[in-house]
C-alpha cells in the first residue's frame, strides 16, 4: 500500500455523494493499492476519538464505487488492518452493476471529429489538465449519454464549465444529484437547504476556433465594456434559459433556482466581461468620477442597454426575473484552471511552469483597479492564498449574484465558500470566504528553467495561453 497525499485524495473524493463533506469524521490519512484501482482513507471521530474506514475501487468503466464506509466504529489498529487488507489483496475492477449505464470513455481512439480545443489536451504541458478533466467526468453522478462525445467536439466549453461547476459544488461538501435531465444539478446541505442549478455558457453569434483565435481586445470605453455587446450576450443567454421554464418544472417549483454562467462570447472575453454581467443583472453603470483628487466608481442606474434592440437592464428587477434566485459566475472555466489545480496539489509537470498573473479584487469602497500579482502556481506562496486548502480550490473564482426580488431566495450557506454579492442600502455588499479573490487573470505556460516574470513584464499583454 502506498501513502496518498491528502490533496490527491481530495480529487478522488469528489466522486463521493457529498464530496469533501466528512463532517465530524475527517480523514487522517489515505492510501492506494499498487494497482491504483483501490483507494482507502482512515477517518477519526472528533467526538469519540474512534476511527473509521473508507474503501473505494474502480469499476470496469473506471467510475469509483464505494466498497465500505464506516465511521466511529474501530480502534486505530482495527481500522488500519481493514485498509491494509483492501490495498494489498489481489483485486480487479468491479463489474458495472446490472441496470447501471456503463460510462463511455472520455477519450475514444476511434473518434475522428475532435475539436481543436480538445486536441490541446494532448500537449505534454497540459497533461495534468487532461487527467483532471477525466477524473471530474468519472466523478459526476449521472452525466448525459452524449457527454463524452459532445465534450470532444464543438460543445467542449459547455462541458468544461459543467465539470468545473460540479467540482466546486462537491468541493464545498454539497450533496450533488443528477436525477433529472434538467436542470443540471440538484444540490443540498444541512445549513443552506437545497437548490437547482442549470449551467450555461454565453456563446458567440458567429462561432470561432477557441484553440487558435487571436484574443479580442476589450472595449476601451467603460460604458461599452459594462453595457455593450457582452451585456447583450449575457441577457440573451439568460433569457433563453428562463424561457425554458425550469423554475416551473414539477420537481423545481417552489425551490431556489440558479443559473450558472461562464462567458465565451469572444476570445478571452471572460477576462473582462464580469462587469457586464453585473450591469445587466442589477441595472447600473459604474461611472468614474473624481472626488477630492481621487478617481472612484459611482453607480448610476440604467434601465435599458444602449444597443439595438433596446434590451431592458436590471433582470433582477423585472417580473420574469423573480423566478431566478441567483446567477452563479466564474472566470475560471478554462484549460488553465484544469491544470493549475493539480499542479498546485503537487502533481508533476516535468519541464513546465505555470505562472498566473492578474489582479486580486480590491474591496476598498469606490476602488477602480485591482491589486496586481504574478505567481508560480506550484509554490507554497501561491497555495497559501487559498487557506484552509493546501492547493488552489475549484471554488476560488465562484461568485454568486443574488436576486433581491426572488420569490425563492438562495441561502448563502448553501454555497459556503463562494463570494456572495447582495445589494445593501444602495451599494453592492460582498461576503467572501477566501482572503484573496481574483478579479481577472491569465496563465502563462513557460519553460521551467526560466525565471518567474514580474507583474510589469506580464500584466495583461498577449502572451501565454491567455485563457482566464
Amino acid at each position: 500500500m502506498e501513502p496518498l497525499p491528502a490533496t490527491l485524495f481530495n480529487v478522488f473524493a469528489l466522486a463521493l455523494p457529498c464530496g469533501l463533506a466528512f463532517g465530524e469524521n475527517p480523514p487522517k490519512g489515505a492510501w492506494r493499492g499498487s494497482d491504483s484501482i483501490t483507494v482507502c482513507a482512515l477517518t477519526k471521530s472528533r467526538a469519540s476519538g474512534r476511527f473509521g474506514v473508507l474503501v473505494m475501487r474502480r469499476r470496469e468503466d473506471d467510475v469509483w464505487a464505494i466498497l465500505r464506509r464506516e465511521d466511529d466504529a474501530f480502534d486505530e489498529k482495527e481500522a488500519m488492518a481493514i485498509i491494509k487488507q483492501a490495498c494489498e489483496e489481489p483485486a480487479t475492477k468491479l463489474p458495472v452493476p446490472p441496470g447501471t449505464k456503463r460510462r463511455p470513455p472520455l477519450v475514444d481512439q476511434n473518434f475522428k471529429e475532435l475539436s481543436e480545443i480538445f486536441k490541446l489536451l494532448a500537449q505534454p504541458c497540459r497533461g495534468p489538465g487532461a487527467w483532471m478533466l477525466n477524473q471530474l467526468y468519472l466523478a459526476m453522478p449521472s452525466p448525459d449519454d452524449n457527454w463524452a462525445s459532445d465534450c470532444r467536439t464543438g460543445n467542449f466549453h459547455a462541458h468544461l464549465w459543467e465539470a468545473l461547476l460540479f467540482a466546486s459544488l462537491r468541493e464545498q461538501g454539497l450533496l450533488v444529484k443528477q436525477d433529472h435531465p434538467s436542470p443540471d444539478f440538484h444540490v443540498s446541505n444541512r445549513k443552506g437547504g437545497e437548490a437547482w442549478i442549470e449551467a450555461v455558457t454565453a456563446n458567440p453569434s458567429v462561432p470561432y476556433d477557441h484553440a487558435n483565435a487571436q484574443e479580442a481586445a476589450p472595449p476601451m470605453d467603460r460604458q461599452e465594456r459594462m453595457l455593450g455587446l457582452a451585456a447583450e450576450r449575457y441577457a440573451k443567454t439568460l433569457k433563453s434559459k428562463i424561457d425554458k421554464g425550469y423554475a416551473r418544472m414539477p420537481h423545481v417549483v417552489g425551490k431556489p433556482f440558479a443559473i450558472a454562467i461562464a462567458d465565451f462570447h469572444a476570445p478571452g472575453s471572460m477576462v473582462w466581461s464580469r462587469v457586464a454581467l453585473l450591469g445587466y443583472l442589477y441595472g447600473f453603470y459604474a461611472r468614474e468620477v473624481e472626488v477630492q483628487g481621487k478617481r472612484i466608481a459611482v453607480a448610476e442606474e440604467v434601465y435599458t442597454l444602449p444597443g439595438e434592440p433596446k434590451i431592458p437592464a436590471g433582470l433582477f428587477f423585472t417580473p420574469e426575473g423573480e423566478e431566478l434566485s441567483a446567477v452563479i459566475f466564474s472566470q475560471g472555466a478554462t484549460l488553465a484552471k484544469l491544470s493549475r489545480v493539480p499542479l498546485s496539489c503537487g502533481v508533476p509537470s516535468p519541464g513546465y511552469r505555470y505562472v498566473r498573473f492578474g489582479e486580486f479584487s480590491d474591496f476598498t469602497p469606490g476602488a477602480l483597479r485591482g491589486i496586481p500579482f504574478s505567481m508560480d502556481v506550484n509554490t507554497d506562496e501561491y497555495r497559501a492564498l487559498w487557506t484552509p486548502y493546501a492547493y488552489e480550490p475549484w471554488t476560488a473564482e465562484m461568485e454568486v449574484f443574488h436576486n433581491p426580488n426572488s420569490k425563492h431566495p438562495l441561502n448563502p450557506a448553501l454555497l459556503p465558500e463562494a463570494a456572495h454579492w447582495l445589494p445593501v442600502a444602495g451599494a453592492m455588499d460582498c461576503k467572501t470566504f477566501f482572503k484573496n479573490t481574483v478579479l481577472r487573470s491569465k496563465t502563462l505556460i513557460q519553460d521551467a528553467e526560466k525565471p518567474v516574470p514580474t507583474v510589469d513584464d506580464l500584466m495583461f499583454r498577449e502572451t501565454g495561453d491567455g485563457e482566464d
